[in-house]
């Protein structure tokens, strides 16, 4: 008997496996979606394990100033303070990002220091998934960087600073629309959060793929094909498209970025101490 899935299922299906797997890689859910998704959710294990920060009472800690480091770390990542200009080529054309400081400046200084350090020119977009409907192009994953690594074990690694020799975490950062400052370390749902984030993700959003672990994001990344609202208060949007869209929509699975430099707004990007 053939499966027949709901959009609704198969939305529910593709978050699953986001979260549950960390936006590994999977170029397509088909109509054995269930199964693909228990497979691919089992397959592969996220190299992260970062410790949440708690109160006594065992309650995770939330940020009202973002000078506190209420995730252990934090105050050790680059912020961006206001806004920078990323161009990103793929196959010869530019993808233009505008990436926001303001709204989530240390999700948004860890991609620009890490495109300042070269760290995605030449690592390849391991999945790409536009069917049965528009979902995410991602990549950003540093094991990319061999040519001879399988492009199916890619998804699970992470930038390792070559100072600490440590892999640098990033929380989950997501600012309430209308609030001063991001929440850290919860969706929003954990934070029983109401209002909708600032940044959503619309087409064209760039967020930042991760665990199931709130904290253990760090250099993947994905680009959104439509609008997922059913993934706002959950993944860390830091910035948009605004020009090339149809470069994106054209990036297949195994294509490489040829590089990513800062055009403007470099000046914003704040080293820790600074």
């Amino acid at each position: 008997m053939r499966l027949k899935l709901s959009r609704f299922c198969i939305t529910f299906l593709i978050l699953t496996v986001l979260t549950l797997n960390g936006c590994a890689n999977q170029s397509s859910i088909s109509n054995n979606a269930i199964n693909s998704a228990v497979a691919a959710a089992t397959s592969q294990a996220v190299a992260s394990n970062p410790q949440s920060t708690k109160t006594e009472d065992g309650e995770e800690k939330i940020a009202n100033n973002t000078t506190k480091e209420v995730i252990p770390g934090m105050n050790n990542i680059p912020r961006l303070e206001g806004k920078a200009t990323v161009v990103m080529t793929v196959k010869g054309s530019p993808i233009t990002i505008e990436v926001d400081g303001n709204n989530a400046p240390i999700t948004a200084g860890n991609f620009v220091d890490l495109v300042q350090r070269g760290v995605y020119d030449g690592l390849v977009f391991h999945r790409v998934v536009r069917e049965p409907q528009p979902f995410v192009v991602q990549g950003g994953d540093p094991q990319g960087k061999d040519e001879k690594f399988p492009i199916q074990r890619l998804g699970t690694g992470s930038f390792i600073d070559p100072e600490t020799k440590n892999v640098r975490y990033v929380p989950l950062e997501i600012k309430p629309k209308g609030a001063a400052e991001p929440i850290y370390g919860k969706t929003f749902k954990e934070a029983k959060m109401s209002q909708p984030p600032e940044l959503n993700h619309k087409l064209g959003a760039v967020a930042m793929a991760r665990s199931q672990l709130p904290n253990s994001a760090s250099s993947q990344f994905y680009f959104a094909l439509t609008e997922l609202g059913f993934l706002d208060g959950d993944y860390a949007v830091f910035g948009y498209v605004t020009e090339g869209m149809d470069v994106v929509d054209k990036i297949q699975q195994g294509d490489r970025i040829d590089s990513a430099k800062v055009t403007e707004g470099a000046e914003n990007l704040k080293k820790p101490n600074e």
